[in-house]
């Protein structure tokens, strides 16, 4: 088992910036490839970034790309998502998730994919 908890959401004006962190325990991090999700109400899950079990590949939706930055930390058994440039259509529930890596490369943009997840953190946009 993996545990997972979203930390760091908050209210935040359009254009500003936040930063959220995913502490992961209980199993080997660095076995995981991590992602982070998003849920606004009345629509469905979509990806926003993943990252490879080493850090060195990372992908991103393209509403994010540009503004959003994935990064992990292994010997903290931690994941960030730093977002820049915040938008009123970027507020949702931001979830991370935990995928047994399928290899060095292994960056999945599909929530089945992943087998963990934490209960989410809320980030709220002003316009």
């Amino acid at each position: 088992q993996v545990q997972l908890v979203e930390s760091g959401g908050g209210l935040v004006q359009a254009g500003g910036s936040l930063r959220l962190s995913c502490a992961a325990s209980g199993r080997t991090f660095s076995n995981y490839a991590m992602a982070w999700f998003r849920q606004a109400p009345g629509k469905e899950r979509e990806f926003v970034a993943a990252i490879s079990w080493s850090g060195g590949i990372t992908r991103y939706a393209d509403s994010v790309k540009g503004r959003f930055t994935i990064s992990r930390n292994n010997a903290k058994n931690t994941v960030y998502l730093q977002m820049n440039s915040l938008k009123p259509e970027d507020a949702a529930v931001y979830s991370c998730a935990a995928g047994y890596t399928g290899g060095y490369y292994y960056t999945p943009q599909t929530g089945p994919d992943y087998d963990y997840w934490g209960q989410g953190t809320q980030v709220t946009v002003s316009s």
